[in-house]
């Protein structure tokens, strides 16, 4: 990733392209309506009978074409939204509008909904997690499978064989709580734990020193903004909208939570002349991590309870919001407790367990990746040991297990995978390894808090709700590694993400029956604080493409056809999307410009809002070599959430939906995205002269 390259004293500063990047244009309204129009073939024709049809889609065109007319509403709004991107500094969306759209007016749980994760993988020195034994019969215990193996395992039998056909479900929610062996932070995790934090000041550092060479492509530079966004920041819950707390760059401690205990701890020592604070060497960090670690053991022995206002976090936004302003009255020490946590470089939970590997005869579910993206994404004991709002919370579990949670306004995914890359990019150092951890007496400090009987019960009510949506969400991996990014490359001869976006059309169908919108994130980081737009994966194109994989009448070439003018297809709006000329942005900006007393048929139309129903959610990140997998929770509870890593030889999705909904299993998609891959595979070599592995 471009974070690891070494650094060169002649290379360009982090930020000094960023005067050079063009400003998000406001798209053209003629074009946008057009695309818009084209995405609702696939959900007009499911929604309509097949004589009516016609008239429906000429209904829609008239909608257009009068929202569009001279004078008409459409472009009035089009005049307001370039208004606005006159008076916006940078991008007319995302300094004005997206974080308040998006994320901060909604009120929702950040956990599971808002919050994504990313699972690091191991460094070589970390232990075996436990495997956790049962004599129930209906949760067999595996050893710890070969992920390869396991996926060869599966290809020997049937892909629905194992669904409960009466719930068509495979299993229910891990009852982590009961299975779960209580410990200590042990040495090694307080080792690795200080070296991953090191090497996030070390990158910090770099920030600030413009050392970290600027994001590009063959297409350009790309803008750096949101690793501005990425340190010293939280989300501040406030009424109806959140905010932001005020990047403070020349802090230099790190918030550490320890079984809820949770402390302040200088990982930097005090700024130079040119003002960047310098880290700490690792063994030094681990000191002071030793210090808090057995300060809280004693407070633990003493059965002085931590107090888990980390817990509130994670609530719905309006009753954090009242119980974070109840807490800040309640005493002036509970405001410097606040400011600590906000200021801090990002949060990291050392937790007193590892979850043990627990699986049933499912062959693809890979038991110690799936306790991974359980403590990573949720954590377990209704969300204790985490504070969601932080831009970036790192857990360490007792084998040196880690994953980083986010919060998902202040940068998207992508920017922390990057830097994830820098941290995992050299092991642990030997020599600290060895080293007799000793207690620092200084450079750390606790961070209490006063609580009254209020916010106790507040604490424990949370911590109910928050449970309910751990055990509701069905969150697991699927190593697919059969081939990867360059098997689609030289043998199918298809981009490699527009592949996989017909792999999760065609198993959305199996899974479901009927197509669905479905929302893929682009990255707009071509033009200055961009973010994101939509590629909207369920195309006529596609499709059609899937309609041609279950006709059983047409030939593998004809199939191969179809699936080729889908992939173009999605390459087409992927390209139109991240150069900003995406409509799903556009529309909503123009939405939005709407005074009180305006309307129009174009968006009452019960299309509209049906062609944003992304009940299949999906994302990609990078190859993920350093990564065990990812994910985020599903947008619709009727839905899946995906994200995906394909690298070469091995493409990891990581999948969440809802075991409370009877229309969505996780296990079972992942069963409809291997039978759908493999029937892709099966297409293409017939395509293409037969089996050409050898050529790889």
């Amino acid at each position: 990733m471009f974070a690891i390259s070494t650094h060169r004293r002649d290379q360009p500063k982090t930020f000094s392209n960023q005067s050079k990047l063009p400003r998000l244009p406001v798209p053209d309204l003629e074009k946008s309506l057009e695309g818009y129009l084209k995405s609702l073939g696939p959900i007009l024709e499911q929604s309509y009978d097949p004589s009516n049809l016609s008239n429906e889609v000429e209904k829609r065109k008239l909608f257009a074409k009068d929202f569009a007319a001279p004078g008409g509403l459409g472009t009035v709004l089009q005049e307001r939204l370039k208004d606005l991107d006159h008076v916006s500094p940078n991008n007319w969306l995302n300094d004005t509008l997206w974080l308040s759209l998006a994320y901060h007016t909604w009120r929702a749980p950040l956990l599971v909904n808002s919050n994504w994760w990313l699972l690091f993988a191991p460094d070589p020195s970390d232990p075996s997690p436990p495997v956790h034994s049962s004599s129930s019969s209906s949760n067999i215990v595996l050893p710890d499978s070969n992920p390869k193996q396991a996926i060869a395992a599966g290809s020997q039998r049937g892909g629905q064989e194992w669904m409960d056909s009466k719930k068509g479900k495979f299993d229910g929610p891990i009852k982590w709580e009961d299975v779960v062996t209580k410990e200590w932070i042990s040495e090694w995790q307080i080792k690795k734990a200080a070296w991953i934090a090191r090497r996030f000041a070390e990158f910090r550092t770099k920030l600030l020193k413009e050392e970290i060479l600027p994001d590009s492509s063959r297409a350009g530079p790309f803008d750096m903004h949101q690793y501005s966004r990425m340190f010293n920041l939280s989300r501040i819950p406030l009424p109806n909208c959140d905010a932001f707390s005020v990047v403070d760059n020349k802090a230099t401690h790190i918030m550490l939570m320890i079984d809820d205990y949770i402390y302040s701890v200088d990982i930097f020592s005090p700024p130079s002349a040119d003002g960047v604070p310098e880290p700490l060497p690792a063994d030094q960090v681990a000191t002071r991590f030793k210090a808090a670690v057995d300060d809280a053991k004693s407070r633990k022995d003493k059965g002085e309870k931590a107090d888990q206002v980390g817990v509130l976090t994670a609530d719905e936004r309006d009753g954090w919001t009242k119980n974070r302003e109840h807490l800040l009255l309640l005493s002036p020490n509970n405001r410097t407790t606040f400011n600590s946590i906000s200021s801090s470089l990002i949060c990291l939970s050392l937790d007193p367990y590892t979850l043990p590997s627990v699986s049933t005869d499912d062959p693809l579910r890979l038991p110690s990746v799936d306790a991974q993206v359980r403590n990573s994404a949720t954590g377990i004991s209704g969300a204790r040991n985490r504070w969601f709002d932080k831009a970036v919370t790192i857990m360490v579990e007792t084998n040196g297990r880690a994953g980083i949670m986010g919060e998902h306004s202040p940068v998207d995914a992508l920017i922390p995978s990057i830097v994830g890359e820098y941290v995992l990019a050299s092991p642990v150092d030997r020599s600290l390894t060895s080293t007799c951890l000793k207690s620092a007496k200084e450079g750390w400090s606790r961070q209490d808090w006063v609580l009254d009987e209020e916010i106790q019960k507040e604490i424990e009510g949370c911590k109910e709700r928050n449970q309910k949506l751990i055990e509701d969400s069905d969150a697991s991996q699927l190593w697919w590694s059969e081939y990867g990014a360059e098997w689609i490359k030289a043998v199918a001869k298809q981009s490699p993400d527009a592949y996989v976006q017909q792999a999760l059309q065609l198993a959305w169908y199996k899974d479901q029956g009927y197509a669905t919108a479905t929302y893929e994130t682009a990255s707009t980081r071509m033009m200055l604080h961009g973010r994101t737009d939509v590629i909207r994966s369920l195309s006529n194109e596609s499709r059609k493409f899937v309609k041609a994989m279950l006709d059983p009448k047409l030939d593998d070439n004809k199939r191969y056809s179809f699936l080729t003018t889908a992939c173009k297809e999605h390459n087409s709006l992927t390209r139109q999307s991240s150069a900003g000329n995406g409509y799903d942005r556009h529309l909503m900006g123009l939405k939005v410009q709407l005074r009180k007393g305006e309307t129009h048929p174009l968006f009452e139309d019960e299309m509209y809002a049906k062609s944003q129903e992304w009940k299949l959610s999906t994302s990609g990140l990078s190859a993920g070599g350093k990564f065990m997998g990812t994910g985020f929770g599903a947008a619709w509870a009727d839905g899946y959430g995906i994200n995906y890593l394909a690298g070469p030889n091995l493409v990891k999705f990581g999948i969440e939906s809802k075991f409370s909904c009877d229309k969505t299993s996780t296990q079972r998609f992942k069963h409809n995205i291997v039978q759908s891959l493999r029937d892709m595979r099966r297409v293409c070599e017939a395509a293409n002269g037969g089996d050409m592995k050898a050529k790889l």
